[in-house]
C-alpha cells in the first residue's frame, strides 16, 4: 500500500501539473491517461498486469523493424507478481489522485502565484515553496480517504496472483483449515487496526499543514473583535453626546 500510493502521489504531482500545462500535447497526454485508468475497472487492470509476461514473454532493447537486438530480458524476470500489484495498484490511484492534486492547486489563490512571480521565483521554486504548502491543507483529507481505499483495494492483487497479500494468506490458511469464517474476522480486525493507525496520520497531517490557516482565522477574529469594539466605543459616545445635547436643551428651557 505504502509503496503504491508513494508512486502514485509522484505520477499524479506530474500529472496534474501536465493537466495545467499550456502544451496542449502534455495536457492530451495527461486527459488520456486519466480518462483510460479511471474509466477501467482495477481489478481487470491487474489481472493485465499479472499476464504482461504471457502477452510479452521478453523485453528487449534494439533497432525497430531489424533483427539488431542490443539487450533483452525475460519479462518473468522484470514483472514479478509484487512489481505486477504495485505497477496495477499504483497507476490507477494516480489518475484519482492527480484529479485530488489539481483541485488543489486551482485553490489556491491566483494572487500568490503573481507575487511569486513579481519575487522573480522559477516555477518549480513557486511550487515547492509557495503552491504546494497551500494546496496541501485541501489535498491531504481526500488524500488520506484514498489512502484507506487503496489499503482496501489490495485485497484485489489475488489477480496477480500475490500470495503475500493479507487477503490471498487468510484465504489459503481459510481453506486449508476449513475455516473461512474466523480467519475472514481475522482480516477484517487487521484492516481495521491500520485503517485506524492510517486515520490517526491523516488527522496529524490535517493539523500540521492547517496551522498557518489557523492563526490567520485567529488574527481576522481578533480584528473583527476590535473593529467591533471601536464600533462600539463610538456609538457609546455618540450615546453621551446625545444626551449631554438633551440635558443641555432642558437646561435652555427651565432657565427661559
Amino acid at each position: 500500500t505504502l509503496l503504491a500510493m508513494v508512486i502514485a502521489i509522484v505520477l499524479a504531482v506530474g500529472l496534474a501539473m501536465m493537466r495545467k500545462s499550456v502544451n496542449p500535447v502534455l495536457r492530451g497526454c495527461a486527459w488520456f491517461f486519466i480518462w483510460f485508468f479511471r474509466g477501467t475497472p482495477v481489478y481487470t487492470q491487474l489481472v493485465f498486469w499479472g499476464m504482461f509476461a504471457v502477452l510479452v514473454p521478453k523485453l528487449s532493447l534494439g533497432i525497430p523493424f531489424t533483427s539488431v537486438e542490443f539487450f533483452s530480458i525475460d519479462s518473468n524476470v522484470v514483472m514479478t507478481s509484487l512489481t505486477a500489484a504495485v505497477v496495477g495498484l499504483s497507476l490507477n490511484e494516480a489518475a484519482y489522485l492527480s484529479e485530488i492534486v489539481r483541485a488543489g492547486l486551482e485553490a489556491v489563490d491566483a494572487g500568490q502565484v503573481e507575487a511569486s512571480k513579481a519575487l522573480g521565483m522559477s516555477r518549480s521554486l513557486m511550487m515547492r515553496r509557495v503552491i504546494l504548502p497551500q494546496a496541501m491543507r485541501i489535498i491531504v483529507p481526500p488524500l488520506g480517504n484514498e489512502t484507506i481505499g487503496m489499503l482496501k483495494t489490495t485485497s484485489l492483487v489475488l489477480a496477480v496472483p500475490f500470495t503475500l497479500e493479507l487477503q490471498f494468506a487468510t484465504n489459503a490458511i481459510a481453506n486449508r483449515i476449513y475455516k473461512p469464517i474466523p480467519l475472514l474476522l481475522v482480516a477484517s480486525i487487521w484492516y481495521l487496526v491500520i485503517t485506524s493507525v492510517l486515520m490517526v496520520l491523516q488527522s496529524m497531517l490535517e493539523k500540521h499543514f492547517g496551522k498557518g490557516f489557523e492563526a490567520r482565522d485567529i488574527v481576522k477574529h481578533a480584528q473583527l473583535d476590535t473593529d467591533a469594539d471601536q464600533r462600539g466605543d463610538k456609538s457609546l459616545h455618540a450615546k453621551q453626546k446625545n444626551v449631554k445635547g438633551r440635558n443641555d436643551a432642558a437646561m435652555l428651557g427651565f432657565n427661559a
